[in-house]
C-alpha cells in the first residue's frame, strides 16, 4: 500500500475529504519533532496538531510553532521517552 492509498482509506473511514489531509505538513512536523526531541514525541505532536486544528487553529501556523518548539529543545532531549 502506498501512503496516498492509506490516507485516502483513513479519510474515508473518518469522513474526511482527502484534500483536507495535509500529509506533507504532518510528515515534515513529525520529522522535525523526531529529530529534535524524542522519537515518540512525533506521533503525539501530530495528534496535538490535529486537536489544535480541530479547534480552529491554522494548520501551517500551528505546525510552525510546534517545529520552533522542537528546534528549541534540540540538544536538551536527553530525558526519557515516557515523560
Amino acid at each position: 500500500m502506498k501512503l496516498h492509498e492509506w490516507v485516502d482509506a483513513a479519510c474515508a473511514e473518518l469522513g474526511i475529504e482527502p484534500a483536507e489531509a495535509r500529509t506533507s505538513l504532518v510528515l515534515d512536523l513529525a520529522r522535525d519533532v523526531a529529530h529534535n526531541t524524542v522519537r515518540p514525541a512525533a506521533p503525539v505532536t501530530a495528534y496535538l496538531l490535529g486537536l489544535a486544528v480541530g479547534r480552529g487553529a491554522d494548520p501551517e501556523t500551528a505546525a510552525r510553532a510546534l517545529t520552533a518548539l522542537a528546534e528549541a529543545q534540540a540538544g536538551s532531549h536527553a530525558g526519557s521517552a515516557d515523560g
